[in-house]
């Protein structure tokens, strides 16, 4: 017998799901009555509900007679649990429809080894992964596998049971409070470890009647605690639909080769899906593939997109024709708005948080709606009952912005005691994209490296005429030599070297940060590393310390760190100059510089020139970082993200953006003096980035030709690049991008003086080789750019 109007509705659950259900159910005609079993604060205010907590929502014999003596005649389970438990198949047997998959059906949130066994059975693009139900197996498959990873309790774990890991300790540490401090109970008995994806996520919520699927609006929630997508994981601070990513063509996509094969596939496996299907996705370069599914709305993801669907739209009515298989002749209209969800927590949350709060709520004005979650009422007044306490959501017709900042004045509607929320929520929607985020340049920066090469041609004649006897007073390459064999000292008197340089708006950034530890090293290492690329040892090395006002505690640690990098590289710090000039600098700001003296003896002279032939083997040493250039462009590219120092460090959350961007530049001079002999020629990637830096070592017939696959692209330089929308080009003429420094060896001679300086330390590619160049040909060639898009 079909189901008869009008309905009177048992809605299982508490949450800010169950609360958007009553909303939009309460509006239907066909609804004569909803009861919330046991309901929140904000359904018990909702036309058309009663709350009912003298019952359990999980004691399903329970809910059966309350709902008998009742004459309910469509049950409603909100949340997974009762579904996995088999709450339609309960109720159905009893006589009572339900909107909800069977039991069986279920599994595919129940189990997420059922679910990842279904999608590879089945062809629908997922993430690689491996099930493990023996603790042992799976810790050594942690330290098999190369690619980061996600790993899954495979049962019900209230939305918390997914951690990603960002070491392969943390990844230990997650599999053994997983698997054997049960952390989440038995549904860690069985892990899921899945590749890691990267891209952007997307949530879609699907009617299906076993055949036939309407999917509502994709949608983009924000499931960590902090701004910026930081700190731990939750069930979902803020939501946004629709999402800019979600185009046309990506939405048909997914449900013509995901979620349309997903129902078919449950039904030809002999479990037909009814109900919502939730289905977390990963917008990957390959195209959308799977992260889970759930088997009912998705919270805050509910509280976003009913509120998009049409006055006309009547959710009973899709409910009653899922339950009834006649889903095709319902239609569903969606309104051309925009919709923000904000959630308000508990202070403290995920973690320990009070409960029992008193929250004042004011009413809220039309196109924002205030949905209960964690709340309840006692004695007439409205307390905090959970972590995720209530949501502002909010709808526009005109932006997205709108109706989030609507969304945010819903937010002020709501007091009570370490209330805490989200300020950033579709942040990623906010952010630029590549096709519409304006490319940045170094030039563009402030720092035009052409006008550099002009100043060093215009004032060559000038230093020229300063030569004399044992120094050429030639400029242009990487340090200035003195011969004191021919300077009037002994016949055997070593070639005196030199070199000077300064760290540059790197200095801005320990400033700022009030850390003034690292800059040293950086100034010693730009001296150095110089001086090492000619043959020549470094002696000694001098400061220069600039300031308005001398502040002894920063200069000291400032002078402290220069030690340090002398220390590292070999050399005496002999001397200095510390000048207070009033007015000069900013209130605190300061400027430094510095000259490191070598000697080398002329068999050690470099570049080898003569000796360089086509085919000699190009090594990359890995730099450390940033290094010292290329700063302002980084500076410009935190303040277009509004990326302050004290931030998670979007490439690598362990550390702030400020301490990340401190890592001092590698000094190489201890492993490129041992290996000094069989190396023909090396270039310090500095201001210029690879294309200005290795031809300064090249003889004008030969030419570097520089694969850049040969290495990955570190983190922070591919999160500056995509930022910055920076043309790989000029990433390229820029930043070292992970190669700090560049050393041409003979062919025979490329894996013996790789093992040396691994062996001494370094981390060694082979980056490429020494090609004829043409007449007015490019000193260096890059090949493969494309791996950095």
């Amino acid at each position: 017998m079909g189901i008869e109007y009008p309905l009177r509705i048992l809605l299982i659950g508490n949450g800010g799901r169950e609360h958007a259900i009553a909303w939009k159910l309460s509006q239907s005609p066909l609804v004569e009555s909803i009861i919330a079993v046991p309901g929140n604060g904000g359904t018990a205010t909702c036309p058309k509900v009663t709350n009912n907590a003298s019952v359990s929502a999980e004691n399903f014999p329970a809910l059966l007679e309350l709902a008998r003596k009742n004459n309910v005649n469509y049950v409603v389970p909100g949340p997974e649990a009762p579904l996995v438990a088999g709450a339609v198949d309960f109720f159905e047997n009893a006589g009572i429809k339900s909107f909800g998959p069977s039991k069986k059906a279920a599994q595919m949130e129940g189990s997420k080894t059922f679910s990842k066994d279904f999608m590879k059975k089945h062809g629908i693009p997922t993430a690689a992964y491996e099930n493990f139900s023996d603790y042992d197996k799976a810790r050594e498959y942690l330290d098999r596998v190369q690619h980061d990873v996600v790993i899954k309790a495979s049962g019900l774990a209230a939305g918390k049971g997914v951690i990603i890991p960002t070491s392969k300790e943390e990844a230990h540490k997650a599999l053994k409070d997983i698997m054997q401090n049960k952390e989440f109970g038995s549904a860690g008995d069985e892990v899921v470890i899945e590749e890691f994806l990267t891209g952007d996520e997307l949530s879609v919520l699907t009617f299906s009647d076993g055949y036939t699927i309407k999917s509502l609006p994709p949608a983009q929630d924000h499931k960590r605690i902090g701004e910026g997508d930081t700190g731990l994981n939750t069930g979902g601070m803020g939501c946004y639909a629709p999402t800019n990513i979600a185009t046309p063509d990506l939405v048909a996509q997914i449900d013509r080769d995901i979620i349309q094969p997903t129902i078919d596939g449950m039904r030809k496996d002999e479990m037909p899906f009814v109900g919502v299907l939730f289905t977390g996705l990963m917008i990957t370069s390959t195209g959308p593939k799977v992260l889970e599914y759930n088997v009912r709305f998705g919270d805050p993801e509910t509280q976003t997109v009913l509120p998009l669907l049409s006055q006309d739209t009547d959710l009973a009515k899709i409910m009653v024709a899922c339950s009834e298989r006649y889903l095709d002749s319902v239609l569903i209209n969606i309104e051309p708005k925009f919709s923000a969800t904000v959630v308000v927590a508990a202070g403290g949350y995920p973690e320990s948080y009070a409960k029992g709060d008193e929250m004042n709520v004011q009413a809220p004005p039309q196109d924002i709606n205030i949905f209960h979650a964690g709340t309840k009422l006692s004695d007439g007044k409205l307390l905090t009952a959970g972590g995720r306490v209530i949501a502002a959501s909010a709808t526009a017709a005109e932006s997205l912005r709108a109706a989030v900042d609507k969304a945010y004045e819903g937010v002020k509607l709501i007091q009570f005691n370490k209330m805490y929320y989200r300020r950033d929520i579709a942040h990623r929607a906010f952010k630029p994209t590549a096709d519409t985020k304006e490319a940045l340049t170094y030039a563009e920066a402030g720092v035009s490296i052409d006008a550099g090469n002009q100043l060093v041609e215009r004032i060559r004649a000038a230093v020229r005429s300063t030569r004399r006897a044992g120094a050429d007073a030639e400029i242009g390459g990487f340090g200035g030599e003195v011969d004191l064999s021919k300077a009037g000292f002994s016949s055997d008197a070593p070639i005196m070297v030199g070199a000077i340089d300064g760290v540059g708006t790197k200095l801005m950034i320990a400033q700022a940060t009030r850390n003034h530890s690292t800059v040293g090293i950086d100034l010693v290492a730009m001296n150095v590393n110089d001086l090492v690329v000619q043959g020549a040892e470094p002696l000694m090395f001098l400061d220069y310390f600039g300031c308005s006002k001398l502040d002894p505690e920063v200069a000291a640690v400032f002078v402290e760190s220069v030690a340090a990098g002398c220390r590292d590289a070999g050399c005496a710090l002999v001397g200095g100059e510390t000048a207070e000039m009033p007015g000069m600098y900013k209130e605190d700001d300061y400027d430094a510089a510095g000259a490191a003296i070598g000697v080398m003896r002329p068999a050690n002279r470099l570049p080898r020139l003569d000796a360089m032939a086509e085919g000699d083997v190009l090594l990359g040493l890995a730099s450390s970082g940033v290094h010292s250039n290329g700063f302002s462009l980084v500076r410009r590219i935190l303040a277009r993200e509004r990326l302050a120092y004290d931030s998670p460090a979007p490439w690598n959350p362990q550390k702030s953006v400020g301490e990340a961007l401190l890592t001092p530049t590698r000094i190489y001079v201890r492993s490129l003096l041992a290996a000094l002999q069989r190396i023909k020629g090396l270039a310090h990637i500095t201001g210029g980035g690879l294309v200005e830096n290795i031809p300064r070592m090249l003889p004008g017939r030969l030419a570097a030709e520089v694969d850049v696959g040969a290495w990955e692209l570190p983190p922070v330089f591919r999160w500056l690049k995509n930022a910055g929308n920076v043309e790989p080009s000029e990433m390229a003429r820029t930043f070292n991008n992970g190669v700090g420094m560049v050393a041409v060896v003979a062919s025979a001679d490329a894996e013996a003086v790789a093992r040396q300086l691994r062996e001494s330390g370094e981390t060694v590619y082979t980056i490429g080789k020494l090609t004829a160049r043409a007449d007015g040909g490019a000193g260096c060639v890059l090949k493969n750019l494309d791996s950095w898009k």
